[in-house]
């Protein structure tokens, strides 16, 4: 899929309009580039179709360019741009806090051209005295230089998910009996993946080869062999594919999906055994035991089949020796998702829309949670929009046949109060809260602020609990083990956030908080129709963080869930 370059390239078309000060343009480009990046079918197969310019903010000249993007994977207008400018817009981009404006503006004062010169001149303290910067704010932009050097190279797990899906559908059209799967930390679900391993079993390898290596999507073939080959994707990714014989497909499977400590460990168990465990297969001396499938792998070694998950060598292979590993929550196992926003505040749909998308996805009910009070930036409603907004909740109910929850989201002001007053709270059936401003607390002041919300009688949910943004900005500083004590003693959620780049909790923090009783629930904090497919994602963090059913809130039917609500 190039929805993910295709977007890429129009919101950096935007924010260089921007910075050259153009008005209406940066808006429209930004407006399409949502649109496609979200998008829940490829944006190739509409521009055959001719559909471009039936989604929403797609005019001509806009379509015009997703075109050229997609005919020849790049933009003649962007790259004449990106030289318009005497700086790296995109390397600068991403530093958390620097917007457009801001590179356009530390350019003018001290020429920074690039992250060097960004880490240079705040290591001389040359920013500090700029106005709307200060000593804090270098020390900021030092920090997210580290976070965004670490950041680099690799791709979110929501984006390289359905590029590897892609990749396997076009391989099992091409050969209908290849038997094929992703492997490594993407089949582990990790939340940024640096490469894609794809392994085959097939009958003619060399036909898959060539076949691999000239896909469409392929902007450079890196090594090409007979059974293994290495391309590099016009998204930026690499992909390596591997073609096993059949007898082996399990045990290379297992081995490639990793992780390497958890390998470490399960061949050590092999060992102690008297067996040898590659990817070739499990052998006792010449003559291959297992190997077929994973779980007669396991099975041999004496463990119950572990997911792939969970395969970082925390605990999993000890549980599975005495089969007393914990049954994961399954895919596609919620049963309604209860954060999502409409036209009311920063969304894209009406709340029909959204619903009836719902409905569609097989969902029960969901919540309906607008942001409401003084957060501008998100399109916040005011007091008086309230009435409207729940007539037109209650509407959609009745129109789609789906149980609908008033809902609204909130923000955590400094000092733990809430931007709308109690009196109206009182009135939704689920409020979330959350940070939205202020990051740089100190630990005790950010753990008091979010603390004072959770004893608020009408905060139901703390909203993307630790505030990170993926690749772009660290969590703010907040003892989480203090959190999940409040919040078992106030019987708040936490919100398993599934958008690609939150994921937050992450998988780590999921499962301390299930250790520590909290309750949790999964949703996709979904801006338009099509973000609502994230659900997966956030089911992943939570079956990496060893989470069951029982755990997550809204497994639960309506009749059960609407007990535990309010």
């Amino acid at each position: 899929m190039r929805n993910q370059l295709v977007a890429e390239i129009l919101y950096n078309v935007a924010d260089i309009l921007e910075i050259k000060g153009e008005d209406f343009k940066p808006r429209a480009y930004r407006k399409a580039a949502n649109t496609v990046e979200t998008l829940s079918e490829d944006i190739e197969q509409v521009y055959k179709q001719g559909r471009l310019m039936e989604l929403p903010g797609v005019g001509e000249h806009i379509a015009e360019k997703i075109a050229e993007i997609i005919e020849t994977g790049k933009l003649k207008s962007y790259e004449k741009l990106k030289k318009s400018v005497p700086f790296d817009y995109e390397e600068l981009m991403n530093v958390q806090g620097m917007g457009p404006k801001r590179i356009k503006y530390l350019y003018d004062k001290l020429k920074i051209k690039n992250i060097k010169d960004l880490e240079k001149a705040s290591k001389q303290g040359k920013i500090r005295n700029l106005e709307g910067f200060g000593e804090k704010s270098e020390q900021n932009i030092l920090e997210s230089i580290e976070f965004a050097k670490i950041g680099r190279g690799r791709m979110l797990l929501g984006f390289a998910l359905p590029t590897a899906e892609e990749i396997i559908k076009n391989i099992k059209m091409a050969d209908k009996s290849a038997k094929v799967d992703y492997a490594g930390s993407l089949r582990r679900k990790k939340e940024t993946i640096g490469d894609i391993d794809i392994l085959v079993s097939c009958r003619n390898p060399k036909k898959l080869m060539e076949y691999f290596t000239s896909m469409k999507d392929v902007a450079k073939v890196l090594g090409k062999g007979d059974t293994k080959s290495t391309v590099l994707l016009k998204n930026g990714l690499q992909v390596d594919i591997r073609v096993v014989p059949d007898e082996s497909y399990g045990s290379a499977l297992q081995y490639f999906t990793g992780s390497k400590l958890h390998n470490i460990a399960v061949r050590s168990i092999a060992i102690k055994k008297g067996y040898k465990l590659s990817e070739y297969g499990l052998f006792s001396g010449k003559k291959r035991i297992a190997g077929k499938t994973e779980k007669e792998i396991y099975s041999k070694l004496g463990m119950s089949y572990i997911e792939p998950e969970i395969r970082e060598n925390e605990g999993e292979i000890e549980l599975a020796i005495k089969n007393k590993l914990p049954k994961l929550i399954p895919y596609n196992s919620i049963r309604g998702d209860l954060q999502m926003h409409t036209k009311f505040s920063d969304g894209s749909n009406t709340v029909e829309e959204m619903a009836l998308e719902a409905k569609k996805l097989g969902y029960e009910y969901i919540a309906i949670t607008d942001h409401t009070g003084n957060l501008k930036v998100a399109g916040a409603m005011s007091v008086k929009e309230i009435p409207k907004y729940m007539k037109e909740i209650e509407k959609a109910e009745k129109k789609t046949g789906l149980r609908i929850l008033k809902g609204c989201e909130v923000n955590i002001l400094t000092d733990g109060s809430l931007d709308m007053p109690d009196k109206v709270l009182k009135d939704f059936d689920i409020v979330l809260a959350g940070v939205h401003s202020g990051f740089k607390e100190d630990i005790k002041t950010m753990t008091n602020r979010i603390i004072n919300a959770m004893e608020n009688e009408h905060v139901d949910v703390i909203a993307h609990p630790t505030g990170r943004i993926l690749q772009k900005r660290e969590g703010y500083k907040v003892d989480l083990d203090k959190l999940f004590d409040f919040s078992k003693k106030t019987k708040t959620y936490l919100e398993i956030d599934a958008y690609p780049s939150r994921l937050d909790l992450d998988s780590v923090n999921t499962r301390r908080a299930i250790q520590s009783g909290c309750s949790l629930f999964i949703d996709t904090d979904a801006h338009s129709t099509e973000q609502l497919r994230y659900m997966n994602l956030g089911v992943a963090t939570a079956r990496r963080g060893w989470a069951e059913s029982k755990d997550i809130l809204n497994t639960l039917p309506w009749i059960r869930l609407k007990k535990r609500i309010k």
